[in-house]
């Protein structure tokens, strides 16, 4: 078999049951979450998305994954993550290299970032939504 590499910042994976492992296409905005979702809709809450992502300047929005909790791993630089709870009280938390936050479902969530960062995100991508900040 044919191993074929593929980029985590462009084309994240999707881990289903069975322990199966799916590329998915190029991620391009909030909108493709809509279509992840149809995709993989037989793995239902159990599937998690796996993506890297590269920030050089704060989030320009916010966003919710409704089906599960979010494991947000720092790989360099730092980011404060903050978190709107469901009581609306705001909590926020800086996270370097090698540390990890976990973003609870239903629990709205962006970030602001010190310096430039790269993060993994393992998300339960069913519904995720976005918003403004």
């Amino acid at each position: 078999m044919t191993s074929i590499v593929h980029d985590l910042r462009t084309h994240p994976v999707h881990l289903g049951l069975g322990a199966r492992a799916g590329v998915q296409p190029p991620f391009n905005g909030m909108d493709w979450y809509e279509d992840y979702a149809r995709r993989v809709a037989a793995d239902g809450a159990e599937g998690r998305l796996v993506s890297l992502h590269d920030f050089t300047c704060d989030w320009d929005s916010w966003e919710m994954h409704p089906a599960g909790d979010e494991v947000v791993l720092c790989l360099s630089g730092e980011m404060t993550l903050i978190q709107e709870l469901p009581d609306g009280a705001m909590h926020s938390e800086s996270i370097g290299a090698g540390q990890y936050l976990i973003n609870p479902a239903g629990v709205w969530h962006t970030a602001n970032i010190a310096q430039a960062a790269s993060a993994i995100f393992i998300t339960a991508g069913a519904g995720t939504q976005g918003r403004s900040r």
